[in-house]
């Protein structure tokens, strides 16, 4: 299972050390609770710096793209979706709050969903659209593999596309029930926030694909051959979709770029298709990160590159959800 340590994990943990040693030197006056909150606080820290990909494009980046995206809804959808911004935003970074250790189930099962590496399927094209059938085909390459076989383990690969085509299904269904009690004149609020909820979730998994780094096996630090020399180390994960978007990027930097939803003739092939183009960026996150272009400020490049693959997962996101609610009214009713 992938990792995104963090480079001041070890600095911290030396911190959480000293502090341990020197809690005796501390003033008499200081009771244990209050020792107690302190190593508290710090095992806390240690353990979101030990989280695997512990937010994703950050909280700010999956929020940007979310209400970016709602922000572009347009009149032909259902009007309460419009009036939900505030919701769909918060929405954005939900699924890294599922990747809690004291959540074992939850946190191990998801894990998969954030990321394919597609070095590891450029053989399988294209990729089939059920789940069960790519793990077929992984487990089939698996037992012909002599070199490293496990690296075909699902786990290893990476389900990102299964997940997000999975709740992109979960929408339309909410979509068609909608459109089912309005025709039958029956309430409809609490679709209405089952709608709501699927729009949000979905959003995470999309501005993970428009992150390039969720679609390589270089996801933090560049692994085998190096002819360009870029950074080994790791780090480079958080430094861009965290820090550097963190402290530099806003959702007017970028809103500019979306425009109105398109349909999606196949939803799977288009976002497959989306995630290739991501990969395609792999190498240009390195070069700007090897020209310090991250750092504090950052550069112009670096700001011009990360502002266009948050509107691209915006926009994949505003037509996703277009796609389904246009699709909604087409397909044949299961009940």
């Amino acid at each position: 299972m992938r990792t995104f340590p963090q480079s001041d994990k070890a600095s911290l943990e030396r911190l959480a050390i000293a502090r341990a040693v020197n809690v005796k030197h501390v003033s008499l006056k200081m009771n244990r609770t209050r020792i107690k909150k302190i190593i508290t606080v710090l095992l806390v820290a240690l353990w979101m710096l030990q989280t695997p990909g512990a937010f994703g494009w950050g909280n700010e980046g999956h929020e940007y793209v979310n209400r970016v995206a709602a922000e572009h809804i347009p009149p032909d959808m259902p009007r309460f979706m419009r009036h939900a911004v505030a919701e769909i935003t918060y929405l954005g970074p939900e699924p890294d709050r599922w990747r809690s250790p004291s959540e074992f189930a939850l946190k191990n099962a998801q894990e998969p969903d954030h990321f394919i590496d597609l070095e590891r399927v450029a053989w399988l094209a294209p990729l089939p659209p059920g789940r069960y059938e790519f793990y077929r085909k992984l487990y089939e390459k698996r037992a012909a593999t002599t070199d490293h076989p496990d690296d075909y383990l699902p786990e290893r690969v990476g389900l990102q596309p299964y997940i997000t085509m999975e709740v992109y299904g979960r929408l339309k269904a909410a979509f068609r029930e909608y459109r089912h009690r309005r025709a039958a004149h029956q309430p409809t609020l609490a679709v209405e926030h089952a709608i709501v909820f699927y729009a949000g979730w979905l959003g995470h998994y999309v501005a993970d694909g428009s992150q390039p780094l969720h679609t390589t096996i270089h996801y933090n630090g560049w692994v085998g051959p190096n002819p360009n020399g870029y950074t080994t180390e790791h780090g480079i994960h958080a430094k861009f979709e965290t820090t550097y978007v963190g402290q530099n990027i806003t959702a007017k930097d970028f809103a500019r770029f979306i425009h109105a939803p398109e349909r999606l003739t196949d939803p799977f092939a288009d976002y497959v298709a989306y995630l290739r183009e991501s990969h395609r960026q792999v190498e240009k996150v390195y070069a700007i990160e090897k020209a310090g272009g991250f750092n504090g400020k950052g550069s112009p490049e670096a700001f011009d590159f990360t502002t266009h693959r948050l509107a691209a997962g915006s926009q994949m996101l505003l037509n996703l959800w277009y796609t389904a609610w246009v699709e909604s009214a087409t397909n044949p009713e299961v009940r």
